[in-house]
C-alpha cells in the first residue's frame, strides 16, 4: 500500500489505524508495547487484564478486524491480519551500543510465535493458537483449523481461523 500512496496519504492511513487499534486495545485492557510500521504489538497481562486475559485478547482480535471494516459490505478500509497466542513472556530492556538506545519490551518464544502468527494471517483473519483458545476457555472447534510451520519452531503450531462476518 505504501508504494501506491503518497507519504502524506500513507501517514494519514497509519494514524487512522493506530487510533482504531489503540482504542480497541485500551478498551480490552491491553498493555500496548509498541507501534511498529504497519503493526501494533500488545500484551494482555493478568495483572492488568485479570484472569480472562486470553479471552480479552481474542475479543480484541475480533474487534480490530471489525473496526478496520472487515465484515462490512463495502470491504475493509485497511487489510489487517491478527495473531493471538498465550504463554509466559519476559519483559526486559534491550539496548544498542552502550548509551545509544534502550527499549523495554516483551521477549521470548511466545512473543515470537505471536508475531509469526500475525505475519501469516491473511487480510480479515485472526489466527488464534490452540493454546490461546484453551486459555480463553473458548470452544472454537467449529472454525477452520490450520497447522502452521513457523520459523524457529520444530513442531507445527495449531490455530483456529476467526473471521468477522457482515452485520
Amino acid at each position: 500500500m505504501a508504494e501506491q500512496l503518497s507519504g502524506a496519504e500513507f501517514s494519514q492511513l497509519m494514524n487512522r489505524f493506530y487510533a482504531a487499534a489503540t482504542d480497541v486495545l485500551i478498551k480490552t485492557d491491553a498493555f500496548i508495547d509498541k507501534l511498529i510500521g504497519d503493526e501494533v504489538m500488545a500484551v494482555y497481562l493478568p495483572i492488568f487484564t485479570g484472569q480472562s486475559h486470553a479471552r480479552a485478547a481474542v475479543q480484541a482480535a475480533q474487534d480490530l478486524l471489525r473496526v478496520t471494516g472487515h465484515g462490512d459490505p463495502g470491504g475493509p478500509w485497511l487489510p489487517v491480519g491478527v495473531g493471538v497466542h498465550t504463554g509466559i513472556t519476559f519483559f526486559g530492556t534491550v539496548s544498542g551500543a552502550e548509551g545509544t538506545f534502550s527499549d523495554f519490551t516483551a521477549l521470548g518464544d511466545n512473543v515470537n510465535i505471536t508475531a509469526r502468527l500475525a505475519s501469516q494471517a491473511g487480510p480479515g483473519e485472526a489466527l488464534i493458537s490452540d493454546a490461546a483458545c484453551s486459555a480463553a476457555e473458548l470452544d472454537l472447534g467449529h472454525l477452520e483449523q490450520r497447522q502452521l510451520e513457523l520459523k524457529g519452531k520444530s513442531e507445527p503450531v495449531s490455530v483456529r481461523v476467526v473471521r468477522t462476518t457482515p452485520g
